[in-house]
């Protein structure tokens, strides 16, 4: 089960919980065709689904062995069904790619499209992003993604939210000095929650150059229509990254009048 501890070890709080993993007959074809070229399977540790062994190290031999060079590295941790990750190898052949996703249905999407493409600079991962983080070796890593994470809008849900301080952590020790972790959500209070994660860390500089007003306390799924009538403060953010392609999934939250946060924080 999600959560669950081997012995010894506390029970971890998880940020997903497990949907079916059943594939429909073109996914199924698609991972078959696929995932020898493109899954990128790490040693498991048994005592919790998709966690990583804790021996293993992802470090730069293990890079170029699976990459076959040493060009710059970007992980995207939730790549949902593959569309922003597939376009950015597309766009840059010179950058290797390492997409993170929980649900295998989503995996066979992002392994069915590269393959489409014949990619070579992308690897697709099942895996808890947080093992990978804490499994990734020192300065690693060029940038990490982390594009409209699950909001988990209820109050009680919080912090099962993927951005938290020990993930933070994580993501400083493992990008490069002068990497960026980049964020974006189209849920308002989602936004308040990165800002209080990641604005007082001395470990991230916040590099946006765009003020907007969010409400200074937090709503819940029942109460957010009053979040409007909150006490509100300025904040700093950025403006859209050219690198994120316009998804179905962002597509949807504007149409709806939701507006996008996109967030830059530099390793410092």
């Amino acid at each position: 089960m999600p959560g669950t501890a081997g012995p010894g070890r506390r029970r971890e709080l998880m940020s997903f919980v497990r949907r079916s993993s059943r594939l429909d007959k073109r996914l199924q074809k698609a991972w078959d065709a696929y995932a020898s070229e493109y899954l990128l399977e790490l040693p498991e540790y048994e005592h919790r689904e998709l966690s990583i062994a804790p021996d293993f190290r992802f470090d730069a031999e293990f890079v170029k062995a699976t990459w076959g060079d040493d060009h710059p590295l970007i992980v995207e941790i939730g790549t949902g069904q593959g569309e922003n990750i597939v376009a950015a190898a597309q766009a840059d052949p010179g950058t290797n790619f390492l997409a993170l996703e929980v649900y295998k249905p989503g995996v066979a999407h992002a392994l069915l499209k590269a393959g489409k493409y014949g990619l070579r600079n992308l690897r697709v991962c099942e895996v808890n992003a947080p093992d990978l983080m804490k499994a990734a070796s020192d300065g690693l890593f060029a940038q990490v993604w982390t594009f409209f994470p699950d909001p988990w809008p209820k109050t009680k849900h919080h912090k099962r939210r993927i951005v938290q301080p020990a993930l933070a952590a994580e993501v400083h020790r493992a990008l490069q000095k002068g990497g960026v972790w980049r964020i974006a959500t189209d849920i308002e209070d989602y936004a308040l929650h990165v800002h209080e994660v990641m604005d007082g860390r001395d470990d991230f500089e916040n590099t946006g150059d765009v003020t907007v007003s969010l409400p200074t306390e937090h709503v819940s799924k029942g109460t957010a229509d009053m979040a409007a009538r909150l006490p509100h403060a300025d904040f700093t953010e950025s403006g859209r990254f050219d690198g994120r392609v316009l998804t179905n999934f962002e597509k949807k939250g504007i149409e709806a009048g939701r507006v996008i946060h996109d967030f830059t924080y530099r390793a410092v």
